[in-house]
């Protein structure tokens, strides 16, 4: 046997001995956010009314996260997922406030890892227009349809930036057509993708198909004994409605969302992208007040109690969660930077993260959160325009238009200002922090103070701890008040090397 005959028979050998383990190819990965949709508004969580027949398949199918949180409102919880920070940090404080350029985004990340990436639907940290220094583009999307915010039926879009275009539909339906067709053009050409779609729904002012409506004809008729304040599809401005009336139209438009998120995990599996597809969905915050009826939780929309910061998470993604679980891990908006950045083996932004890498829950072998989370409604104060704008005016203007009506305009401008310095009174507004089943609440709501609730033994939030346990209280106050000192000193542009902030014009 000559010398080359024995080399080509010994690698055959390891070969057959010792095979190279195929590497597990990167997953596609789909995030869906609904709008003001609240934790106990889904089938799988006991709703009594509300059907949600696909979110329930995710949920039995997939990895359901009960004890999963987002901000207190919509704006902050987008940042957070783009991000991985509190949007504190870079002052998106409240809904109308814009992200800065410089942050680093999940998308930018993803698309530098080879990933095509695509917005669809909502965006809200900032306008959609070409000109924007914070449009979807700007922040790592190859590709957009969007909104400036929220949108109903026949919604006006977006593309890349352009003019304003208006579509005809279900609006929840309309964004899943248009990401199925960018899905399929991406199959076609064999690229992994990573797609954002953000519903309007269910956001007020509410509408919905015949169909969807008539769902819910028999809701209870001690609901129309009350009436609920929101937006007038007719004029824009604030009307008194029942609320009978208005969940009717509420929960026909998440079922309508629902009914789209199936479509979309159809043709995942007609296309043959479900096995290692990464389908993530959450709610943006909790249940704003036009929605509210009896309710296991304290607090709502806004409020950094559970109604207002627990929301729907489901994880569905059979090559990499092939077995249905439920876990109780806390988790949160923060946690998508890092978990996905691992997921595609790439590194997360030298800067402070605020979330962390869920892969070990995923893999089921995470018991217990290790680090706590923090919620933070900064106390925004005094004119704001007398501020240093972060990003010029004319730039911070919408485009797409929509029903309500903020001031004299049916669109939505933005604002983000350079901070003048840290104070003592920067440290204040409502704040909460979960550390395993402890939930330190500061000043919840107006003369409440500090509070510490046991999550696990009462979710309601009804029991204040506080003064049986003063050595936790102080605890998990030292822990909340440093991490606020590290929010601030981001929000200051500590984090950006060097500081390369939009000069206003």
């Amino acid at each position: 046997m000559t010398k080359t005959l024995r080399i080509a028979t010994f690698l055959t050998f390891l070969l057959l001995v010792c095979p190279v383990e195929a590497k597990q190819p990167k997953p596609n990965i789909i995030l869906l956010m609904g709008d003001d949709h609240g934790w106990e508004e889904t089938g799988y969580n006991g709703h009594p009314y509300v059907q949600t027949p696909f979110l329930d398949e995710m949920a039995s199918a997939g990895l359901r996260l009960d004890n999963f949180y987002a901000q207190p409102t919509c704006s902050p919880t987008r940042g957070s997922v783009l991000t991985g920070r509190h949007p504190n940090r870079y002052g998106i404080f409240r809904p109308g406030f814009s992200i800065r350029p410089q942050e680093i985004t999940v998308a930018h990340l993803l698309s530098k890892a080879g990933y095509a990436t695509a917005h669809f639907g909502k965006w809200h940290v900032g306008p959609v227009k070409k000109s924007s220094p914070t449009n979807p583009g700007a922040m790592g999307f190859d590709e957009w349809l969007s909104h400036d915010n929220f949108f109903e039926m026949d919604p006006t879009l977006s593309r890349n930036g352009g003019p304003p275009q208006k579509f005809y539909g279900e609006s929840s339906e309309i964004i899943i057509d248009e990401a199925i067709n960018y899905i399929e053009k991406k199959k076609q050409n064999n690229e992994t993708f990573f797609t954002v779609i953000w519903f309007g729904s269910p956001h007020e002012p509410y509408s919905g198909m015949k169909t969807d409506l008539a769902l819910y004809q028999d809701l209870p008729k001690k609901y129309a004994k009350v009436n609920v304040s929101l937006t007038s599809n007719e004029t824009g401005t604030r009307v008194k409605r029942p609320l009978r009336d208005v969940l009717i139209e509420r929960y026909a438009e998440i079922t309508a969302m629902d009914r789209s998120i199936g479509k979309l995990r159809n043709s995942l599996k007609t296309l043959g992208l479900k096995e290692n597809t990464l389908l993530w969905y959450c709610g943006d915050n909790g249940i704003p007040p036009s929605g509210l009826r009896e309710s296991r939780f304290r607090g709502l929309k806004g409020k950094v109690y559970e109604n207002g910061i627990r929301v729907p998470g489901v994880i569905e993604w059979p090559a990499g969660i092939p077995t249905p679980r439920i876990s109780s891990v806390s988790s949160v908006t923060c946690d998508m930077l890092p978990t996905l950045c691992a997921l595609a083996g790439i590194e997360v932004p030298d800067v402070p993260l605020d979330g962390i890498d869920l892969g070990p829950l995923l893999q089921g072998k995470m018991k217990q959160r290790p680090v706590p989370l923090e919620f933070w409604n900064f106390p925004v104060e005094g004119n704001r325009e007398s501020k240093k704008p972060y990003i010029a005016a004319e730039l911070q203007k919408g485009t797409t238009p929509l029903v309500k009506k903020s001031g004299s305009i049916f669109t939505r401008n933005f604002i983000n200002f350079h901070h003048p310095e840290i104070t003592e009174n920067n440290y204040r507004g409502s704040r909460a922090i979960v550390s395993g089943d402890y939930k330190l609440v500061i000043d919840g709501d107006k003369g409440t103070g500090v509070e510490l609730f046991d999550l696990k033994q009462d979710p309601a939030e009804s029991n204040n701890l506080a003064e049986t346990h003063p050595d936790v209280v102080r605890q998990l106050s030292k822990q909340l008040r440093d991490w606020q000192a590290s929010v601030l000193n981001s929000l200051m542009e500590r984090d950006y090397t060097p500081p390369t902030p939009t000069p206003s014009r």
